[in-house]
């Protein structure tokens, strides 16, 4: 997530497509009408920086990246068929676009479930004013457990499929 949306920088996206990271920002450069803010951004520095931390990158100036990455959003990444046209781009979009929309499912079934919890809560303390302090512990166990899983350390994602 970098400005409250959901990326991928464009370094990752050049792996999954077996392409060079330039090559993939050459061809975007190329077709920059097709690739509005809302597709596509480049991130600043600062961004860039906490993504480094965030990864634990190396530092810069040893022989590593002399601009910014792009980030692209869901619609960027759809957008990166029509200006990458392999078969094997194709293969690695429709696989992304699947990632994307779990993600989102995921999200929304964390928001019923803590919507659904905050309403049970409600009624119950309402109802039963002895047992109070064992359920706001049940309940905040059962936030706990709700919460969305903590980021993993290690990059998780499609990994294009061998080449019959």
């Amino acid at each position: 997530m970098i400005r409250e949306r959901q990326v991928m920088i464009d370094e990752d996206l050049a792996r999954l497509y077996g392409v060079e990271t330039k090559a993939l920002t050459r061809a975007v450069r190329r077709n920059a009408e097709r690739f509005p803010a809302d597709f596509m951004f480049q991130l600043t520095t600062e961004e860039f920086a906490d993504l480094r931390r965030q990864f634990g990158a190396s530092s810069q100036g040893h022989g590593g990246r002399r601009y910014q990455p792009l980030a692209f959003t869901e619609q960027g990444v759809a957008m990166l068929s029509s200006v990458l046209r392999s078969k094997h781009a194709v293969a690695v979009n429709i696989e992304i676009m699947r990632a994307f929309i779990d993600i989102r499912r995921a999200a929304v079934g964390y928001k019923e479930l803590e919507k659904r919890i905050g309403d049970l809560e409600k009624a119950t303390s309402s109802k039963l004013g002895e047992h109070e302090r064992h359920l706001v512990a049940l309940f905040r166990a059962l936030k706990e457990l709700s919460a969305p899983p903590p980021k993993p350390k290690h990059p998780i994602g499609f990994s294009p499929p061998d080449e019959d």
